[in-house]
């Protein structure tokens, strides 16, 4: 297969609230093409050299490589956190109505 472009860009915050802002916020500016909240989790890992464990609410945003960038500038820009997790993920294949969808509700290139 054939690495398409289109990537899932994921991220997490502390509040329902927050991750719905930023999906809203980045589907409204078409920087990504949908935006899906879940949660919420159960998050555990080093800060400031203590193990901490935290509920937190994922943020999983379909775009495409070009617009990396931007995503990621818009969610430092927006996101609560000193440090978020922003994971981009390529989407090795997918429907070729879903991906044509996702590029016809984004910016162009």
């Amino acid at each position: 297969m054939h690495w398409n472009g289109m990537l899932e860009v994921i991220t997490t915050t502390e509040t329902e609230e927050d991750a719905r802002r930023l999906a809203r916020e980045l589907v409204s500016r078409r920087l990504v093409a949908c935006a899906q909240v879940s949660g919420p989790i159960r998050s555990y890992y080093w800060w400031n050299g203590s193990l901490e464990e935290a509920e937190e609410w994922r943020c999983v945003m379909k775009t495409m490589s070009y617009l990396y960038t931007r995503v990621e500038a818009a969610i430092r820009e927006l996101h609560p956190y000193t440090l978020p997790q922003i994971l981009a993920v390529p989407v090795q294949t997918a429907l070729a109505e879903y991906m044509a969808w996702v590029q016809e509700n984004l910016l162009e290139a």
